[in-house]
């Protein structure tokens, strides 16, 4: 008995992923968010923290990145990483009024991914 259930512990040791230390990011994110995600992760931990969103949008999935401090504007990105708009933000605090209806029209909304990090 004591070996099946060392066995099944050495089993699970080996073939369940390591989790520590590692970020979860939704299964299916497109690369070039991946690569966004990275830069992010690459740059000092922003204030507030970044964050990446998915929603629907104008009937495509599109991906959102808050805006940070101050002036700096949100932006929204299609699955290729082109750019849509900055729906808020900027110096006037609106974006850059390109999808005024953004936040109003948006549906779906998932956490693709936070930074964790502290500051």
């Amino acid at each position: 008995m004591n070996f099946i259930i060392a066995s099944v512990m050495i089993s699970l040791l080996i073939f369940l992923p390591d989790r520590c230390g590692k970020e979860e990011i939704s299964k299916g994110t497109p690369e070039c968010v991946l690569q966004k995600i990275n830069e992010i992760s690459q740059e000092e931990v922003w204030n507030p923290p970044a964050k990446v969103y998915r929603y629907f949008y104008g009937g495509k999935k599109v991906y959102f990145i808050p805006q940070r401090c101050c002036d700096i504007p949100s932006q929204l990105f299609d699955e290729d990483c082109n750019a849509i708009c900055a729906p808020d933000g900027g110096f006037s605090g609106k974006g850059d009024g390109a999808c005024p209806d953004f936040f109003t029209s948006r549906t779906g909304e998932q956490l693709i991914w936070e930074d964790k990090r502290e500051k």
